[in-house]
């Protein structure tokens, strides 16, 4: 797919809120331990990924979150290149946070 890889937090919230899309939080246990998006995340650290690929649902979008934004690129781009719709929250977690979210 051509779309943008990057969504906003303002637009991946409105996506939860209606459950159009699976968000899976991509950073270590330690990170997900400390602090996490409110709501239906689902946690695989990233060096879990591709184990645990097979599991994550294909009927809907996906977007990819961590902390700021890198790793989820990775696994949204990497995810994308399987068939999956997906997508890497913009700025991650820090992005989240400093809109007050």
């Amino acid at each position: 797919t051509d779309s943008p890889i990057d969504m906003t937090p303002a637009d991946t919230l409105r996506l939860m809120q209606t459950g159009e899309v699976i968000v899976i939080d991509v950073r270590e246990q330690s990170e997900w331990d400390h602090s996490r998006i409110d709501g239906e995340v689902t946690h695989i650290p990233i060096s879990r990924l591709q184990e645990q690929a097979g599991s994550v649902p294909r009927n809907r979008p996906i977007i990819f979150q961590c902390r700021v934004g890198g790793r989820s690129t990775m696994a949204a781009q990497a995810f994308r290149a399987s068939g999956f719709e997906a997508y890497s929250l913009d700025g991650g977690l820090l992005a989240w946070e400093a809109q007050g979210l």
